[in-house]
């Protein structure tokens, strides 16, 4: 979709929306549309409108307009930039798509409101555009009434530079979760390692350096836990390093766990939901999506990301369960279930960035574990951590763009029963109690050197079940928004 931003001039015919906070009083631009024949405030009375947070009003035929669309901000004290994004979001959701091409819109703020009108336009368009995602490449005979003929988007500004300049790293965001969403959503004959890896490459024109290992080199540095996961498909595996350079001193590292697809290996999982599988490459998908759209809205920071790209299959001479392999950390490990797998990439890929890269500190994400989903639903993402303050780091940033986070607790308890009676521990306990805890205790033992270190468990919230503000059903892209706001608000130079 195309965002453009003009100056506030009232369009003279088409689509209008109107974003305003809950109030007796009526903005200047609902005051504007009383000279071309719209009379806001007597029809927002007969349908109950007052501008309530999210809360929408699609009016037919008002003067020279075609369709108005009132949105609510909600109480003018209570008005954030999230929550301008989200009203973009929902005036996006409220348009007919395939019967309006083009919609102009106004934020209308409240008096003596601390938010800028540039940064209020930005978000909200930003949000707009969130909202307007769709993946629908493998349709070929969707009805000419349903195919969606919106593609801009016309912010009506007071300073629209302003608001283009506040606008261009929201883009950048953006388009990252774009990207990761799109990732997640290809079916697993088209999003497999090696073609992963070749999208990866794409990354380049932005000033990302890109690496990729194969299962020779792979094998030369003792990757043999992430090699143990892959020997039982035909699609070799991948390891993907993204490195930004945009800041000073250490980079900060993201890992992603880039299971293409899982079958549970010989650990198989019942064939009811199968297909979802395809979505367990979410974390690195989210690690690809974030390093992007720091490049793209060249951040002052020096970053990296490193997934683990494999598939997990049954074939014969898939991993066994009770099988022994060590880990590029030295450190040995019984395969109890193949089905968890995901710990078992992720603990090599700790291992290289750390010795690899030294960062400053490391973020893993993962769809790990389904006891995070029996635990969170899929409201909040898991949090463990071996550092406060990056936990609480990461926590403020999830609250700040509704990417939300809970901390769930590590230590000696949790870390024994991760021991095994054959080798220094195993990947699963016998026990179905604690699941997400236990998987983050088996990471935490490949954590060196006292290096910070958090781990996301998104196996809640890489899918959305249902629309959400900023996210119509399918691919979230958690986590994409939630690590550009960190990395602003703690690591930028």
């Amino acid at each position: 979709m195309k965002v453009t931003f003009s100056p506030p001039a009232l369009p003279k015919k088409g689509c209008l929306v109107l974003a305003m906070a809950e109030g007796p009083e009526w903005g200047a631009s609902a005051r504007a549309l009383e000279k071309h024949g719209v009379d806001l405030k007597a029809a927002a009375g007969v349908h109950g409108f007052k501008g309530r947070k999210d809360e929408t009003l699609s009016l037919l035929s008002q003067g020279k307009y075609a369709r108005i669309l009132l949105v609510g901000l909600g109480k003018a004290a209570d008005i954030t930039l999230q929550g301008i994004a989200e009203a973009g979001g929902a005036a996006c959701a409220a348009i007919p798509a395939a019967k309006v091409a083009e919609v102009s819109a106004l934020v209308d703020l409240p008096p003596k409101s601390k938010t800028a009108p540039a940064d209020a336009e930005a978000h909200f368009a930003q949000g707009f555009l969130l909202r307007s995602y769709r993946f629908d490449k493998y349709f070929t005979k969707t009805p000419k009434d349903k195919r969606p003929v919106l593609n801009h988007l016309v912010l009506l500004c007071r300073d629209e530079k302003k608001a283009r300049r506040a606008f261009a790293p929201l883009l950048a965001i953006a388009e990252g979760v774009f990207f990761t969403r799109s990732l997640v959503s290809e079916p697993a004959n088209v999003a497999y390692p090696e073609s992963l890896a070749k999208e990866c490459q794409s990354m380049k024109s932005l000033g990302v350096k890109v690496d990729v290992l194969g299962p020779a080199q792979m094998k030369t540095l003792g990757m043999n836990a992430l090699l143990g996961v892959a020997q039982g498909s035909a699609n070799p595996p991948r390891v993907v390093s993204l490195s930004w350079k945009g800041g000073k001193g250490a980079p900060l590292a993201f890992v992603g766990k880039g299971v293409t697809f899982d079958t549970g290996g010989i650990s198989l999982k019942p064939s009811h939901g199968m297909e979802d599988m395809k979505h367990d490459m979410a974390g690195a998908a989210a690690v690809i999506g974030t390093l992007f759209s720091l490049a793209a809205r060249k951040a002052k920071v020096n970053a990296v990301g490193v997934v683990g790209l494999v598939e997990n299959m049954p074939d014969g001479g898939a991993q066994r369960p009770g099988d022994v392999v060590t880990s590029m950390s030295g450190q040995t490990i019984e395969v109890i279930n193949t089905d968890a797998e995901g710990r078992l990439v992720l603990a090599d890929m700790l291992t290289y960035v750390q010795r690899k890269f030294k960062p400053r500190a490391v973020i893993d994400l993962a769809t790990l574990t389904g006891a995070i989903i029996l635990a969170l639903g899929n409201e909040h993402a898991g949090l463990f951590s071996n550092d406060d303050k990056l936990a609480e780091q990461l926590f403020d940033a999830g609250r700040e763009v509704e990417e939300k986070l809970w901390r769930f607790p590590l230590n000696e308890a949790y870390d024994r029963q991760v021991n095994s009676s054959i080798a220094d521990m195993k990947n699963a306990s016998n026990e179905r109690v604690a699941g997400s805890i236990y998987a983050a205790q088996f990471l935490a033992r490949f954590i060196e050197n006292k290096t910070p270190w958090a781990h996301l468990d998104i196996a809640g919230t890489a899918w959305a079940k249902r629309d959400l503000p900023l996210t119509p059903k399918g691919a979230a892209g958690f986590g994409v928004r939630l690590l550009n706001r960190l990395v602003e608000e703690n690591y930028e130079s």
